[in-house]
């Protein structure tokens, strides 16, 4: 049996030795074939050279570098093609997954699971990540119309079987959870460990997390547009509840002059629920645009030790 553990590395240059080191120690209590895939997402440090220097003395570390920051989800996608284990593990590079818990993630497999899903119980985030995370997850669930575990991210075990069936999705729009769900198979959770922040912060800001939401929604739900289709419905008929009102009160002699107010109000509150339905429309399309490209997911710029991994 053959392991291979993934990791997508960004500003993580103090934390590689580590992350490998800890990794072989819990990986080897398993099997004595394994790799670890490291994708470096072309970040700002020297987290490259640190890579490269491990893989000239350690030929079980492969290390890919992306020819630019493609994200987190495309790094995990650039592994997830190169690995040739049995079983695949997906973890974060700041070691807030603990390696130690793979071997506990591999065991719960051994049951007749096909996926492995590593439950966050206790996370050791800031209350403002905490709190953002939530509400992010609970949005991210409504408008896609699946159930978000705020409590499980990437960290997990995979079969090889459904590892071929998430790199046979070729959509551009990554988001490596979801897919996981969409492709199904046998899968259970188990509760782990979460560590703080080994080293640094993390780098997902306000605004990167909103654009991920928004990619999430556009790739695997429709439901803004139908959410839009029943907004114009209920102001539709508040529209005609409103003229009928209004025709009343015009034939009993109650109405001179239409009120100027309720004109401009009704303008600009049409007029904005219009422009919003153009936009979610034009998302749609601008993304549709960008999926008939065809584009490579990613662009690896470097390999150590991969030649053989394909």
């Amino acid at each position: 049996m053959k392991l291979s553990v993934i990791s997508p590395v960004y500003r993580a240059e103090k934390i590689i030795p580590v992350l490998v080191e800890r990794i072989e120690q819990a990986v080897s209590v398993i099997t004595s074939e394994y790799e670890i895939i490291l994708v470096e997402d072309s970040g700002p440090d020297q987290s490259w050279a640190v890579i490269e220097q491990i893989a000239q003395t350690n030929e079980r570390v492969i290390g890919l570098k992306l020819s630019r920051n493609f994200g987190q989800h495309y790094a995990i996608s650039a592994g997830l093609d190169k690995a040739t284990g049995d079983w695949i593990v997906v973890m974060d590079c700041d070691l807030q997954d603990r390696p130690e818990e793979i071997p506990n993630l591999y065991k719960k497999a051994q049951e007749g699971y096909d996926v492995v899903l590593a439950e966050r119980y206790e996370r050791q985030d800031t209350f403002i990540k905490r709190l953002t995370s939530a509400t992010f997850y609970k949005v991210l669930s409504y408008l896609t119309g699946t159930k978000q575990d705020k409590g499980v991210a990437n960290f997990g075990i995979y079969s090889k079987a459904v590892i071929k069936a998430v790199c046979s999705m070729r959509e551009p729009i990554r988001y490596f959870p979801t897919m996981i769900k969409w492709v199904g198979f046998k899968q259970t959770k188990l509760p782990v460990e979460h560590n703080s922040r080994f080293e640094g912060k993390t780098t997902y800001n306000y605004k990167k997390l909103l654009n991920l939401a928004l990619d999430i929604i556009l790739a695997y739900s429709d439901k803004p547009v139908r959410l839009t289709v029943k907004v114009g419905l209920i102001i539709s008929l508040m529209a005609i509840l409103a003229a009928f009102y209004t025709l009343i009160m015009w034939i009993t002699g109650n109405i001179a002059v239409m009120g100027y107010t309720s004109l401009i109000i009704s303008i600009w509150f049409l007029s904005g629920i219009i422009i919003l339905t153009l936009g979610i429309v034009g998302l749609y399309v601008g993304k549709t645009f960008e999926g008939v490209k065809s584009r490579p997911i990613y662009i690896i710029d470097k390999i150590v030790n991969g030649e053989n991994t394909h």
